[in-house]
């Protein structure tokens, strides 16, 4: 049998060559940057608070501060791997991610100092995340690639699911400062072993045939996708969903306090929500490898905006809400499937990490903005009410853009140049 031919075999054939680098980066991305930030500042904002004496809104800053460098950054990352391979991007950037977010807990008393060490990690961060991850990912996997994209990115379902047991118990035992060299202990000590004895980039032998062509990966250049109205397109529509969701999820523990439920309940509506995120990262990822990409959009992104009609007003009906919950969920697993899908099937491999990390920055700076709106809406009207309404609208568009896009284009030896 040819390369080719193996190339060419269904699933089974993908998985059964690609399975150790898919588990390596579904642990990378579970202990990178994506996820222990931002499931762990909740928890040390009070206790900084009664210490330092910062308001809860500097402190919350952090994060944006960490946000906005790590999305500028996206597009380096994404080059550094097109030049240097995403194995050694990969490895570099956990070993920094780790030892930068060890250092937070040493955080001076200034809070310039605070949002300086954040930055560090936004700038070193970045590399641990499916921006370097899901190259790879992609170079392995072709007829599979959504559903190996989904189960990749659930990585961050299982990070929710573990990280904030361990960072209460720290934070309870050693204090706040001791939460941040323990969860540092995630990248150090079980997502680097990982990486280097599991994860790199196929040889050519190994790729599937439609990616490459005489050895090398086929796509457009970076130049060639700027130029490209299906590039701004589908940035447009990743910022538009991002808006409308990131403040969603960060908020929804006050939203349901307006419909009357309890803490204990808003705990386990948070839970339905990470139930729905892995829900949404594997039947995403399976659509899409069977229909055209913006066609499972349109649904996946109509879905939230009802979602967000349901969570509007005060009514009490709790199944109403758990409802709303899960199918928010459900869109967010989705919307990170599907960047690096449409990024790979729109524009190739040959330039990837510049077209994805570029791809990425709405995505980041959308997520760190939307909770800004979000909590000033509440804080000026009393209600979230305001912005649900924008959030229906914002995933409205965000579907209809992707609907325009057209068919995939086919790569050939011609296009496989770097930019």
């Amino acid at each position: 049998m040819s390369v080719t031919d193996t190339a060419h075999q269904p699933g089974r054939s993908e998985f059964g060559k690609g399975w150790k680098v898919l588990i390596a980066a579904m642990i990378g991305v579970a202990c990178g940057a994506s996820p222990l930030p931002y499931n762990t500042i909740g928890f040390v904002i009070g206790p900084i608070n009664a210490e330092l004496g910062w308001s809860f809104a500097e402190i919350s800053a952090a994060i944006l501060v960490f946000g906005i460098t790590a999305s500028l950054l996206a597009p380096v990352f994404g080059w550094l791997a097109d030049r240097h391979g995403v194995r050694r991007v990969a490895i570099l950037a956990m070993l920094a991610f780790g030892l930068t977010f060890a250092l937070v807990g040493a955080a001076p008393a200034s809070l310039l100092g605070f949002y300086l060490l954040w930055f560090l990690v936004g700038l070193v961060g970045i590399g641990s995340t499916p921006v370097t991850f899901s190259r790879a990912v992609n170079m392995w996997f072709s007829q599979n690639r959504g559903l190996a994209l989904g189960l990749m990115l659930i990585g961050t379902s299982f990070a929710a699911l573990i990280v904030p047991q361990v960072a209460v118990r720290a934070v309870e035992a050693y204090g706040w400062r001791s939460m941040y060299p323990a969860l540092a202990l995630f990248p150090l000590l079980v997502a680097l072993p990982i990486l280097y004895l599991w994860f790199r980039e196929p040889r050519a032998d190994e790729m599937p045939a439609d990616i490459h062509s005489g050895g090398q990966l086929t796509g457009v250049t970076l130049a060639s996708a700027l130029r490209d109205r299906r590039f701004w397109t589908i940035w447009l529509s990743i910022l538009c969903v991002a808006l409308a969701y990131g403040g969603a999820h960060i908020h929804m523990p006050e939203i349901i306090k307006q419909h009357g439920m309890t803490a204990a309940q808003g705990a386990s509506v948070m839970g339905m929500i990470g139930i729905a995120l892995i829900a949404g990262r594997i039947v995403t990822g399976w659509l899409l490898d069977r229909i055209w990409a913006p066609l499972v959009c349109v649904p996946v992104l109509l879905i939230p905006a009802g979602a967000c009609w349901l969570l509007m007003g005060t009514s009490t009906d709790v199944a109403l809400i758990y409802g709303a919950a899960f199918l928010l969920g459900f869109a967010a697993g989705a919307e990170s499937d599907l960047i690096a899908y449409l990024a790979s099937r729109y524009f190739g491999m040959a330039n990837y990490g510049k077209v994805y990390g570029l791809l990425y920055m709405p995505f980041g700076i959308g997520s760190a903005i939307s909770p800004v709106l979000y909590g000033r809406i509440r804080d000026v009207t009393g209600s979230y009410d305001q912005m649900l309404q924008a959030a229906m609208l914002l995933f409205a568009v965000g579907a209809a853009l992707l609907i325009t896009l057209g068919r995939y284009p086919v790569f050939n030896r011609e296009t496989a140049r770097a930019a």
